[in-house]
């Protein structure tokens, strides 16, 4: 089991890079993860929903992503409140402290997915969240502690080096545990480090000197542009705000409560091309194009773009012959009227000539189709696919065309006339190199048609962040701790 000093040290991905390294060796290896608090999840091909990152985990594993590797998904919504997805299916809306009144129930949910991933596999990889030391929490966690000493898991321990204080943070945390705790952990990981390795051994000796000989089975080095999953929106904080120089510009506006930001990884990994997350109208700056994404909480990210003063910067970025996209919630707002639970009417930002509604929740489900050739993007029938979120949109009478036709007759998207502004209700939609590529052209980026399928480029991510990794461990003393 892997925990952490803090959020966002790096579990994630390390553990994902554990994964695939176990997996690469013959293994029947499994991710999982009780409890996940994230923006980003993945819809499985039966319609249920789970974490991003276990799915990604899985992925690296050469596993089928299943809800059991994260039978607990809390997607916030606000206010204190999450709604909670249960095995898959949406459970409850709670504050905090009802959610901690329903652990019991949930914890059911916990055991039955543990033991059916132990029963089927060779090796379960097992996250925590947070940090084991909130001793405020304790009592009625179900992520961290409480999952290593019901199903015995040894634990290593991963600290940030990059945010500092990394050896108080690990002696800390190891200290603020019970006895039985501090038992289970049996080695640390350092993560997120740049520069030389032998300027730390004296700090690592004291370290292990302080806690009884625990070692640091490993030293991470800082990795760039890994397409690996970023689940938190903390990931987010510090990223560029400039565009990479002699690259096609594509910013993607950061919503206070945004979801599925990793969709937009594939275009990352086009070379020539910069994506970067913007939060205000100086930062949005002069981009080829904007991206509106989704999320969880559409009546108040409005109610912010517009606060920003983001909706007149985007709509002077269309005038001046900028592309626009939305994605989801994010395409929703691009239309003229939306329509929320419990039928509440909002104007959008009328940049599209489309309007939505979503009265009855709809339900996340794997579609797939081809674009509708026009003027402009797109000028040819390409396919896609992706996760529509179930929302119903309809044009207006003096409307933009349909981005997409789905299989039965029906439709999906927009496209402005011209094509410099479109929207989907799909999630996903960048995965597919044709979509992507072809949309990369109309802003004028010329790639020389190198563009990789998203499974493919993450598959070579997946080895290097395992090569990477597993030249940094101690994976003769990492296989005495498991038992292999």
């Amino acid at each position: 089991m892997l925990q952490g000093t803090s959020s966002s040290v790096g579990k994630s991905v390390l553990a994902a890079a554990l994964c695939r390294i176990f997996a690469r060796r013959g293994l029947k290896t499994v991710p999982f993860k009780s409890q996940n608090m994230a923006l980003n999840s993945y819809i499985t091909p039966g319609g249920e929903e789970m974490g991003r990152a276990q799915a990604v985990q899985a992925m690296a594993a050469g596993a089928a992503p299943s809800v059991e590797m994260n039978p607990v998904l809390l997607k916030p919504e606000g206010n204190s409140r999450s709604r909670v997805i249960l095995m898959g299916k949406p459970w409850r809306t709670l504050s905090a402290a009802d959610y901690h009144s329903c652990r019991e129930e949930l914890w059911g949910a916990v055991e039955q997915s543990f033991e059916k991933l132990a029963g089927s596999s060779d090796l379960v990889i097992v996250e925590g969240a947070g940090s084991p030391a909130e001793i405020n929490l304790k009592e009625s966690e179900i992520v961290n502690m409480r999952v290593a000493k019901s199903f015995g898991c040894p634990v290593l321990l991963a600290g940030d080096i990059d945010r500092g204080g990394v050896f108080a943070a690990l002696v800390g945390t190891l200290a603020l545990l019970e006895e039985d705790e501090r038992a289970l952990v049996k080695g640390f990981l350092i993560n997120k480090f740049r520069g030389d390795v032998r300027l730390l051994a004296p700090g690592l000796d004291m370290l292990s000197g302080l806690t009884g000989g625990l070692p640091a089975l490993g030293v991470i080095p800082w990795l760039e542009n890994l397409a690996a999953v970023r689940e938190d929106s903390a990931d987010l904080e510090g990223g560029p705000e400039a565009a990479k120089p002699g690259c096609i510009d594509i910013a993607v506006i950061k919503f206070p409560r945004i979801s599925n930001f990793d969709d937009f990884d594939p275009l990352a990994l086009e070379e020539g091309v910069s994506v970067r997350f913007a939060g205000d109208a100086q930062a949005l700056g002069s981009p080829d194009a904007v991206i509106l994404p989704g999320s969880h909480n559409l009546p108040d990210d409005l109610a912010w773009f517009r606060s920003r003063g983001l909706d007149a910067a985007v709509a002077a970025l269309v005038l001046s012959g900028a592309s626009v996209a939305g994605v989801a919630a994010g395409y929703r707002m691009l239309g003229r009227t939306i329509k929320t639970a419990p039928c509440r009417e909002l104007q959008g930002l009328g940049l599209l000539s489309v309007g939505s509604e979503n009265c009855a929740e709809g339900s996340p489900l794997p579609t797939a189709g081809r674009t509708l050739p026009g003027d402009g993007f797109p000028g040819e029938a390409l396919p896609v696919e992706g996760i529509s979120d179930g929302v119903l949109t309809h044009p207006l009478p003096d409307g933009a065309r349909a981005l997409v036709a789905l299989p039965g007759g029906g439709y999906d998207g927009a496209v402005s006339m011209g094509g410099r502004v479109w929207g989907s209700s799909l999630n996903g939609l960048f995965d597919r190199p044709e979509f992507r590529s072809s949309w990369l052209r109309s802003l004028g980026h010329r790639g020389g048609g190198k563009s990789l399928p998203a499974a493919e480029a993450r598959e070579r991510a997946f080895d290097r962040l395992a090569d990477e990794v597993e030249a940094a461990l101690d994976m003769k003393k990492l296989e005495e701790i498991i038992g292999l």
